[in-house]
C-alpha cells in the first residue's frame, strides 16, 4: 500500500473544498502549489468516484458532494487507488495458487489482517476531524 502523490493532492483537493464554498481548480492549484493540468485529473477522479460534483457557469469550480465530515481518507485512498493493496494475491478478483482452501496460506492470512488494520485506520476518523485536529 502506497499513498500515492495524486492520492495526497486528493487530500488536499478536499480540504480545500471542505468550506462548503464553490472554489475552482486554479484556485486550489495555486493554494496547493500544483499544476492545474493535475488539479483538473485529480478533480474529475474524485468527481466519477462521487466525492465532488462541478459546478458550470461564472462562479463556477467544484463543491464536496457531501460534507468532510463524512469522507475519510479510505474513501479517497479507493477513488484514487481502486486496486491498491499491500501485496498482488490481497487485490480484488486475484486469485492465489498458494492460498487454497484446503492448504491456507500463513503469508497471505498475516497480510490480509494487516491490511485490514491498515483501512481500518484510514477510515477511522472524517477528513473534518483530522482539519480541525491537525490543521492538516
Amino acid at each position: 500500500m502506497l499513498i500515492t502523490r495524486e492520492c495526497d493532492y486528493a487530500l488536499r483537493l478536499i480540504r480545500n473544498l471542505s468550506t462548503d464554498d464553490v472554489t475552482s481548480i486554479s484556485k486550489i492549484a495555486k493554494t496547493e502549489n500544483m499544476s492545474n493540468a493535475i488539479a483538473y485529473k485529480v478533480a474529475g477522479k474524485l468527481e466519477k468516484g462521487g466525492l465532488i460534483e462541478s459546478v458550470r457557469g461564472n462562479r463556477g469550480g467544484y463543491l464536496l458532494t457531501r460534507g468532510a465530515d463524512k469522507i475519510s481518507i479510505l474513501d479517497v485512498y479507493k477513488i484514487m487507488e481502486p486496486n491498491g493493496a499491500i501485496n498482488e494475491c490481497l487485490k480484488d478478483g486475484e486469485d492465489c495458487p498458494l492460498n487454497t482452501g484446503d492448504k491456507p496460506c500463513a503469508v497471505h492470512k498475516e497480510l490480509d489482517r494487516i491490511q485490514r488494520v491498515l483501512y481500518d485506520e484510514l477510515g477511522r476518523k472524517s477528513l473534518l476531524e483530522i482539519i480541525n485536529e491537525n490543521q492538516f
